[in-house]
Parts: structure tokens; sequence; C-alpha cells
């Protein structure tokens, strides 16, 4: 009995928490900025679908670790897409807080702003493969 009431309550802890991420990336508008930028407003129920299975996936894995053998392609794949996913995070966070213009203002750039996201995003991605690959 203990152990069904423990798993009931890690599972309504579990499913607030994913209910709140998903509160927090409708509010900063991450879904809807990646649907106007990629124009399929058509398709919002399947973003819908996926953000979802997404968190249950993610609890899943947080709860019981399971171990997948999905080689090479499977790492690079889910790196792809775990960094698509922090990468919008962060420029969420960065479009709400006004950084770029104020970065921009500070600085007194009038021109160059791509670049100097295309250098952040580089530098991100490059870092992280600097971790995988040393095993930091």
């Amino acid at each position: 009995m203990q152990k069904v009431l423990t798993g009931l309550i890690g599972f309504a802890s579990g499913s607030l928490v994913a209910g709140g991420v998903v509160a927090l990336m409708v509010g900063l508008g991450i879904i809807t900025r990646f649907i106007g930028i990629s124009h399929t407003a058509r398709h919002a129920k399947i973003y819908e679908t996926f953000i979802c299975m997404g968190g249950i996936a993610g609890n899943l894995v947080t709860v019981y670790f399971p171990i997948l053998s999905l080689g090479w392609p499977g790492l690079l794949l889910l790196g792809l897409f775990c960094g698509i996913f922090v990468g919008g995070w962060i420029m969420a966070l960065a479009e709400l807080l006004n950084v770029f213009p104020v970065f921009t203002r500070r600085l007194n750039l009038t021109k160059g702003t791509s670049w100097i996201v295309v250098s952040l995003a580089l530098g991100k991605t490059l870092g992280s493969l600097m971790q995988f690959y040393k095993g930091w």
C-alpha cells in the first residue's frame, strides 16, 4: 500500500512539474515562436502532442533510468534534439529580457548583430562538443 501511495504521489508531482514547464514554455512564447518561424500553424496539434510526449518521456527517464543502446546515431540524434531544445529556451529567455537590444546599445553596435548571435551559437556548440569529447 505504501508503494502504491508513493507511486501516486511521485506521478502527481511529476505531472505538476511537467505541466509547469509547458506553462512556462507557453508563457514565454517558445511554442508560438517556433510555429511562427517555421510557418506550420496548421500542425499546432502535433506540436502540442509531441511536447506532452516529451514531458512524459522525460519523467520516465528521470524516474527509471533506462539503458538504451542506440549507438552513435542515436546519441547524435538525441544530442541534436536536446541542443535544439536548450537553444530554444536560451533564445526565448534572451528575447524576453531584451538582451540583444540592450547589449548592442551599450556597445554602440549598428552592424554585425547577426554575427554575434551566430558566434554565440557556435561557441555553445563547440563547448558542448569539447565537453563530450574530453569526457568532462
